[in-house]
C-alpha cells in the first residue's frame, strides 16, 4: 500500500515525503477555501482510527513511534488529521491516494473488472500506462528500477496495488514472473533502453552488450506470452529494426499443446499527430501473437492502419496551448533553492490560479475536468550568464546567434552543442522533451519567461493531467517527465489495439 506502518517502517525519507504531501494538500485546501488549520480538537480515537486508515499506525500505541519520527512536524500533521476529519465531505478525494483503504477500495474493483490487461516493463513514472488505464485498461503488474519512478507510480495508480508496482532489475526478475503474474495477461508493453547503435561493425548491432536489457525484454515476453507486445524506443533504434523483427520472428514456444510465436512490424510515429503538443519521434514496434492474428484476421500492419484512421483528424496543437493558463513564475537567482517553495519561483503543490480547461489542450489532457490545485511547478535556479542568455535570445534562437556570443560559455563548441542554449517557439509543437533537462534546461527556453520550462510544463507537454504527481527530489522530476511516451500517444495506441480485444 501506500504508507507502511511506522512500526515497520524501511524507507524513512519516502515515508516522510508522503507526509509532507498530505499535510501541503490540507494546507492548499485550507487556503483555497480560505479556511485555518488549527489545533487539534478531535479525539484520540478519531485521529488514531485516521491514522489506521492511511496505514501510518496500526494501533495507538504506535503515535508515540511515529512522534519520535516526524519531531517537529508532528503537532502540524495531527492538526492537519484533524482538520481533515472535520471537513472530510468537502475535501472529497484530495487525499484518497493517501489513504490506504481508500486504495483498497479501488483495488478491489479494478481486479474485478473485465478490462483488458496489462504488464508493463520499463515502467518509468507512468505515462505509457497513463494513455493506457485512460484506453480502459487494468494494470497487473509494472516494473522499474528507479526508485523515484515506482513512488511516483504507486501514488498516481492507486487502482493498483503497491507489491504489483515492482521495484527490480529484469534481469533478476524473469525467472521469477510467476510470483506476480498468475493470470493471462493481454498486453506487455515497455521502452527497454537500447544504447549500442554505434557498432556498425557488428553483424548485428542489437547483440551489443549495452542493449542486454532488451534481450531480457524479449525473454520476459516469451514467459509472458501475451496476446499484443507494444514496445517503444528512440528514432536512433531504426538501424536495427530489421533485427528486432528477426528476434521477435525467431519466438517459438510451447505451452498447453500449443506452439505460440509473433508477427511485428514497426513504424516512426510522432506525437504531434496524437494532439500533444511537441514534435516528439517514437519507434513503435506492435507484434501480434499467431492464434489472435488468426482468430481476429488482423497482422501488426493493420493496427498501424486503425492507428492512422483513427488519429488522421486529430487537432495539432501548439506550445503556447501547454504554456497557457498556468501561473507565471520568476526563476530563483541564489542556489540550492530548488527545494523551497516561494511565491514567486513556485511551489510543488499549489493552489491552481485556473481551471485546467481554459482551452482545448488542457481539456483534453485533463479529460475535462476542472483541477484545483497544480504540481510540481516550480522554476528552476538560472545563475546571472545564463540569466543574460535567457533574456537575450528571442524564441527560435540558439547559441550561435551573435547576441550572445560575448558571453556563451560554450562558444568554442557550438559545432556540435548548438542548441545547447534554445529558446523555445510558442507558435509550433515543442522541441523534444528528454530526460537531460535533469542536467540543465537550457535547450528548453521559456518563450516568454526568463527561465527555462517548470517540470509541470514539462508534463503538460508530455500531455501528463495536471494533477499527475511526480515524486521525488526536483532535479528527478525532469528524469521522470522526460524519459515518458507521452500520454496521449499510448491512449491512442492502445484505443487501436483494444478493439480486438
Amino acid at each position: 500500500m501506500i504508507f507502511e506502518p511506522i512500526s515497520h517502517l524501511t524507507d524513512k525519507d519516502d515515508f516522510l515525503e508522503k507526509v509532507l504531501l498530505y499535510t501541503r494538500l490540507v494546507e492548499v485546501f485550507a487556503e483555497r477555501n480560505k479556511l485555518k488549520i488549527g489545533t487539534s480538537s478531535s479525539n484520540l480515537h478519531s485521529i488514531c482510527s485516521e491514522l489506521n486508515d492511511m496505514g501510518v499506525i496500526e494501533s495507538e500505541d504506535d503515535l508515540k513511534k511515529l512522534e519520535k519520527e516526524l519531531g517537529s512536524d508532528y503537532p502540524h500533521f495531527i492538526n492537519c488529521i484533524t482538520f481533515a476529519i472535520a471537513h472530510k465531505k468537502a475535501m472529497g478525494s484530495l487525499l484518497d491516494k493517501l489513504n490506504n483503504k481508500k486504495r483498497k477500495i479501488l483495488q478491489q474493483k479494478e481486479l474485478s473488472s473485465s478490462k483488458p490487461s496489462l504488464v508493463e516493463f520499463f515502467a518509468g513514472a507512468g505515462g505509457m500506462s497513463c494513455g493506457f488505464t485512460q484506453a480502459g485498461y487494468k494494470i497487473c503488474f509494472a516494473n522499474d528500477f528507479e526508485n523515484v519512478c515506482i513512488r511516483t507510480y504507486r501514488y498516481n495508480h492507486p487502482e493498483i496495488p503497491s507489491k504489483n508496482v515492482n521495484e527490480g532489475d529484469i534481469r533478476k526478475l524473469v525467472d521469477h514472473l510467476k510470483d506476480y503474474i498468475s493470470t493471462p495477461i493481454d498486453v506487455v508493453v515497455g521502452g527497454p533502453p537500447c544504447q549500442g547503435f554505434s557498432s556498425a561493425n557488428k553483424q548485428r548491432i542489437i547483440d551489443d552488450p549495452r542493449n542486454e536489457l532488451y534481450k531480457y525484454y524479449i525473454q520476459a515476453v516469451k514467459k509472458i506470452l501475451p496476446k499484443f507486445i507494444v514496445m517503444e524506443n528512440v528514432h536512433g533504434m531504426l538501424s536495427v529494426a530489421n533485427q528486432v523483427v528477426e528476434d521477435y520472428k525467431a519466438i517459438s514456444e510451447r505451452r498447453n499443446g500449443k506452439t505460440y510465436s509473433y508477427n511485428v512490424a514497426y513504424k516512426l510515429l510522432n506525437s504531434a499527430d496524437f494532439s500533444v503538443a511537441q514534435a516528439r519521434e517514437r519507434l513503435i514496434y506492435i507484434a501480434i501473437r499467431n492464434d489472435i492474428a488468426k482468430e481476429k484476421g488482423i497482422s501488426p500492419e493493420t493496427i498501424f492502419n486503425d492507428i492512422e484512421k483513427d488519429n488522421a483528424n486529430n487537432p495539432h496543437f501548439i506550445l503556447q496551448d501547454a504554456l497557457s493558463f498556468i501561473k507565471p513564475l520568476s526563476a530563483p537567482r541564489i542556489k540550492n533553492q530548488n527545494e523551497i517553495d516561494s511565491e514567486d519561483c513556485g511551489k510543488k503543490v499549489d493552489v491552481n490560479q485556473f481551471n485546467g480547461d481554459e482551452n482545448a489542450y488542457l481539456k483534453l489532457i485533463n479529460y475535462g475536468r476542472r483541477i484545483p490545485y497544480i504540481f510540481n511547478h516550480k522554476a528552476r535556479f538560472v545563475n546571472d550568464i545564463n540569466y543574460e542568455i535567457y533574456k537575450t535570445l528571442n524564441p527560435g534562437e540558439d547559441a550561435t546567434n551573435p547576441k550572445i556570443a560575448h558571453i556563451m560559455p560554450y562558444a568554442h563548441r557550438n559545432h556540435c552543442f548548438k542548441d545547447k542554449y534554445y529558446k523555445l517557439i510558442p507558435t509550433k509543437p515543442c522541441r523534444t522533451i528528454t530526460a537531460h533537462l535533469r542536467m540543465d534546461c537550457h535547450s528548453h527556453i521559456h518563450p516568454f519567461q526568463i527561465r527555462a520550462i517548470t517540470p509541470r510544463e514539462a508534463a503538460r507537454i508530455q500531455s501528463f493531467p495536471d494533477d499527475y504527481l511526480f515524486l521525488g527530489a526536483y532535479l528527478k522530476t525532469y528524469m521522470q517527465i522526460g524519459n515518458a511516451v507521452p500520454c496521449l500517444m499510448a491512449k491512442g495506441i492502445a484505443k487501436a489495439i483494444r478493439r480486438y480485444l
